[in-house]
């Protein structure tokens, strides 16, 4: 069976896109540069090299022409002078005899073709390679003289020289490329750097951050963006406020006539015994309501406290084991959690009354809804103090650890205890107030089973 990647996969992001297009676009753009450079300088220094040559074989031609002419017997010297040149060589056919003279070259292994054309009577020139040197051969014929006369020019610096205009042409494509890539990274982070903003803002209003606001921008492209996110986060933050005052203002209205309520069960309470069976049975139910009410209640008065005046925390150094050990007495039942603590103890700079209300919270989860409390343990951590809450329940479904700290969230029926009569609210407070704290809450598996509930604040001082 073959295995294909779907394309949607493969995908590069956006900044190594314009990166890439930005690399290609100067990799095209130079290279077509660089063939045109190469076509046409290589083109005009080879024709001025045939060009030169030609015209030092037809004067050289006309000297040997002279020379034998007059039957001159200083044609061998000559014929040495003139194939001096180093990896140049002549080649003289007088009435089918050679004449040959050169610098290590052989002039016989030119093709017969060029000198059948020459013999013809017909000028001809041609490029080649003799003796792994690239020459140009120029054959004139002689027919004052019923002669042939070929010389043989060396190519090798013009061929050095194709050579390096080619590494150099190459090189500049190369080098473009890259700079091209540069400029297309630059081009990329300043035309993202306002989504960057627009990300970082979103991601801040998603952790709860309301009071984020983008700067304001004269550019008439982001201008629109910029205004209606702040005015989105801005009707967010008054929504919060509203719901928040809401929920205290009706706590706090629904707290008398409780409160008138829990002093009656009291009273009945204490009569109890004067009631019937059922009324005894009728009365339990009403106290249990009446109390998980009150906690109701006194939850959505923190929620809405918490709301309010998150910026204004009472700061103070805490010792999280001291503050730890106060809250594990509160706890109802239990034997004593088992306290794991980093040596020193963790400080961190805390309202102290709302993080002992978190780590009660968390007590209280693992209590009635883990299966007990297992550990807990008071770590440091890359300068963050570190509570961790370890229960021996069967954990935390993945899919609903971010919902169980949202308010009114119990997590999914098949995991959820049938006894449970919690509102939901106790861990939607733990994470409000470590918000508060510039901290972070969240769930993981604990070793060995179980859930591990993880309390992570900056140090005192850092």
């Amino acid at each position: 069976m073959r295995w294909t990647r779907p394309w949607g996969q493969l995908r590069l992001p956006l900044r190594a896109r314009v990166m890439l297009a930005f690399g290609l676009v100067s990799v095209l753009v130079t290279g077509l540069i660089a063939i045109l450079t190469w076509n046409l300088s290589s083109s005009y220094m080879l024709s001025q090299r045939q060009d030169s040559a030609v015209r030092q074989a037809v004067v050289n031609a006309r000297l040997v022409q002279e020379a034998l002419r007059r039957d001159s017997h200083d044609l061998s010297e000559l014929l040495t002078g003139l194939g001096s040149q180093v990896e140049s060589a002549v080649l003289l056919v007088d009435h089918g005899q050679w004449i040959s003279s050169g610098n290590l070259l052989d002039p016989r292994q030119l093709p017969h073709a060029l000198l059948d054309l020459v013999g013809q009577g017909v000028a001809a020139r041609q490029r080649l390679v003799l003796s792994e040197v690239p020459v140009l051969a120029v054959g004139l014929p002689l027919p004052a003289a019923s002669a042939t006369y070929v010389e043989v020019f060396p190519l090798r610096d013009l061929d050095r020289t194709f050579h390096f205009l080619s590494w150099m042409l190459a090189a500049g494509v190369v080098v473009s490329g890259f700079a091209g890539a540069l400029l297309g990274r630059w081009a990329a982070a300043r035309a993202l750097r306002p989504l960057t903003t627009l990300t970082a803002a979103a991601a801040s209003a998603a952790a709860g951050d309301l009071t984020i606001r983008l700067p304001d921008t004269r550019d008439p492209d982001l201008a629109p963006l910029t205004t209606a996110f702040n005015n989105t986060t801005e009707r967010l933050q008054r929504r919060v406020i509203r719901d928040a005052r809401f929920a205290g203002d009706v706590s706090h209205e629904v707290r008398s006539p409780l409160t008138t309520m829990l002093n009656a069960m009291a009273v009945l309470q204490r009569r109890r015994t004067e009631l019937s069976a059922n009324g005894q049975q009728a009365l339990d139910l009403l106290a249990t309501e009446l109390r998980r009410f009150q906690r109701l209640v006194d939850d959505l008065l923190e929620i809405s406290l918490a709301t309010e005046d998150r910026a204004d925390l009472p700061l103070e150094p805490v010792d999280l084991v001291e503050l730890v050990a106060h809250a594990a007495r509160d706890r109802v039942g239990g034997e004593p959690p088992v306290v794991d603590a980093a040596d020193p103890h963790p400080r961190v700079l805390a309202d102290r009354r709302r993080l002992e209300r978190a780590v009660t919270n968390l007590l209280s989860n693992a209590d009635q809804h883990g299966r007990g409390l297992v550990r807990v343990g008071l770590l440091r951590h890359n300068g963050q103090a570190r509570i961790e809450v370890d229960d021996a329940g069967p954990g935390v479904p993945v899919a609903d650890r971010e919902l169980i700290f949202e308010r009114f969230a119990r997590g999914s029926p098949a995991f959820r205890d049938p006894s449970d009569t919690g509102a939901g609210l106790g861990l939607a407070l733990v994470a409000q107030h470590v918000h508060g704290h510039a901290g972070r809450t969240w769930v993981e598996d604990r070793p060995g089973g179980g859930a591990r509930f993880v309390i992570e604040i900056p140090e005192a001082g850092q």
